[in-house]
């Protein structure tokens, strides 16, 4: 638990902070790569990753506060207190107005930025360990619950590392998107995909987590969750059913191309 790395003349350097610039680079060169593979430019991934990390943290703010609008304080204010879900939709809603103004295929910059956005997730819930900012869990016995007296929201009970479980999950997740990834989908089936792997992801850590309770024994991270898997079950299927509905001329050649082949030319 280290939430200073290092002092440059008297001013601390934070993990908090350093994961989040390293998440941010990681998600503009994946991303810069994925747009290069699609023939987009690399400057137009670098500009949307910029934006969306600006206005992610913009959002993420807000809805922290909102949250605790009864408590608020100056403290509050400052480089500590995000919220998720928050961030998410200000990415989101940035990152889109930027495709929009650049003139970008909106579906194929979508599908081709939740693995970059899933590794950088997961490196940013690497910082939110080690800054100790208090998004563990519940106290465990399991061999690597660890008690974090230097933590900012310090505990001496050995608790749930759920920050680094998230940080896994994420991974695996890109390796599961990256998959699907290689064979022709529907457009926006791998938001689909992302939608629902986040999801599910989120709701089980939330149960070894000290949230409150909001709704139906739920957490409101839980309730973002469910919401999560159900908008990503209807991208999937709304995208699968217009595949299904093209003209029967076009269908062999998407035939093919789900089946992982080339489609056959014709004359």
């Amino acid at each position: 638990m280290q939430p200073v790395l290092f002092s440059i003349f008297g001013v601390d350097v934070q993990s908090y902070g350093v994961s989040k610039a390293v998440a941010a680079l990681l998600a503009a060169y994946v991303l810069g790569r994925a747009f290069t593979q699609r023939g987009l430019r690399r400057d137009d991934a670098h500009a949307l990753v910029t934006w969306a990390t600006i206005w992610g943290f913009v959002g993420a703010k807000v809805y922290f506060l909102l949250e605790h609008a009864d408590e608020v304080t100056w403290h509050h204010l400052g480089g500590s207190g995000f919220t998720w879900y928050g961030g998410l939709v200000g990415g989101v809603a940035s990152f889109l107005v930027v495709a929009r103004r650049r003139h970008l295929p909106t579906a194929v910059v979508v599908d081709a930025a939740v693995i970059p956005l899933t590794l950088a997730y997961g490196v940013g819930r690497v910082g939110c360990w080690l800054s100790g900012d208090g998004t563990y869990g519940k106290p465990t016995t399991l061999p690597w619950g660890a008690a974090l007296p230097d933590a900012t929201v310090a505990t001496d009970v050995p608790v749930h590392p759920t920050p680094l479980y998230e940080a896994l999950a994420a991974v695996a997740i890109a390796a599961v998107l990256w998959a699907l990834q290689r064979r022709w989908r529907p457009e926006l089936e791998l938001l689909g995909a992302y939608l629902v792997l986040s999801g599910v992801a989120r709701f089980l850590v939330e149960l070894l987590r000290l949230n409150e309770h909001v709704l139906l024994g739920l957490t409101q991270p839980q309730i973002w969750a469910a919401f999560s898997i159900l908008a990503g079950v209807a991208v999937i299927s709304h995208g699968r059913a217009r595949t299904r509905a093209r003209s029967p001329l076009q269908r062999p050649a998407i035939d093919e191309a789900m089946a992982g082949r080339e489609p056959a030319r014709r004359r």
